[in-house]
């Protein structure tokens, strides 16, 4: 068997702590904050050792060693180690109301820096690992469903592109993680039926509400239509993810009732995953 590795980054405030904790949970051998050039002789330690899945978490604190991590992934990809980055992030509002709560100083902060001035720069300096990175964005996510969310990720298979549906309520903002967003809010909304409010677009009756409308029926297969045509184009770039997420005003009738659609057609073929950002 291969030694598995996910290299874990991101965000100071993301949740990087919560996604180490699960893989470690899962079974994975965790470093948390390694620097890049001791990386190669940790593996080969570990791997002397008997350890065959590591996690190892590396942030913007390891300064501009980072802008290697990707040759580095390459590297260890063409010598048979199943390498994987998880990348998550979030608004920066939301990790300003982060570092307020818990009071904690950012590993960036400088006297002549502002918090949110901190924030940007740490963007800046980890923009090289996004573009091989499975970026989640934590903006609106609690912490157990960053859990399921990062089991769900350690269960794919790493060789095929998997195609992530996530649906999301326009009203609390883009998923920053979105490859493709499409709007449904100008569809039939339930949330105006006093008896479909309380569901979601995974109950039956929100499903027959929504079946019945022309409307809905035409933009599901023109987003079915989109999404087959361009997705042969990202599968010969080599990318691992491809996130489609439907907004709606709240996030939890349409947007639901596309996302569950969509990946049950997608799912006979190809790796799915089906999300939804705002159902707790």
């Amino acid at each position: 068997m291969p030694m598995q590795l996910i290299l874990i980054s991101g965000l100071s405030g993301s949740g990087k702590s919560i996604a180490l904790n699960v893989l470690e949970d899962c079974g994975y051998y965790c470093i948390d904050n390694l620097p890049l050039k001791l990386l190669p002789d940790t593996l080969n330690h570990l791997k002397s050792s008997g350890h065959d899945r590591l996690a190892i978490s590396m942030d913007a604190r390891g300064g501009e060693s980072l802008q290697a991590l990707p040759a580095q992934v390459l590297s260890f990809r063409e010598q048979g180690i199943d390498t994987r980055i998880v990348f998550l992030e979030a608004k920066t509002s939301t990790l300003v109301n982060r570092f307020s709560e818990t009071r904690r100083r950012h590993p960036l902060s400088k006297e002549q820096l502002s918090l949110p001035e901190a924030i940007r720069l740490e963007r800046d300096m980890l923009e090289p690992v996004i573009a091989y990175a499975h970026r989640i964005d934590t903006s609106d996510l609690g912490p157990n469903n960053l859990r399921v969310w990062i089991k769900d990720f350690i269960n794919v298979d790493q060789s095929r592109l998997t195609l992530q549906f996530q649906s999301f309520g326009f009203k609390h903002g883009i998923p920053l993680d979105a490859d493709m967003v499409f709007d449904v809010r100008c569809l039939p909304n339930p949330h105006y039926d006093p008896k479909l409010r309380p569901l979601t677009g995974r109950d039956t009756e929100v499903i027959h509400f929504l079946e019945d409308d022309e409307q809905v029926r035409q933009m599901l297969n023109d987003i079915r239509t989109f999404v087959e045509k361009w997705l042969p184009c990202f599968i010969r770039d080599n990318r691992s993810y491809l996130t489609v997420a439907i907004g709606c005003t709240g996030g939890r009738h349409r947007s639901v009732y596309f996302v569950e659609t969509l990946a049950r057609y997608f799912r006979d073929d190809l790796q799915v995953l089906a999300r939804h950002r705002e159902l707790s």
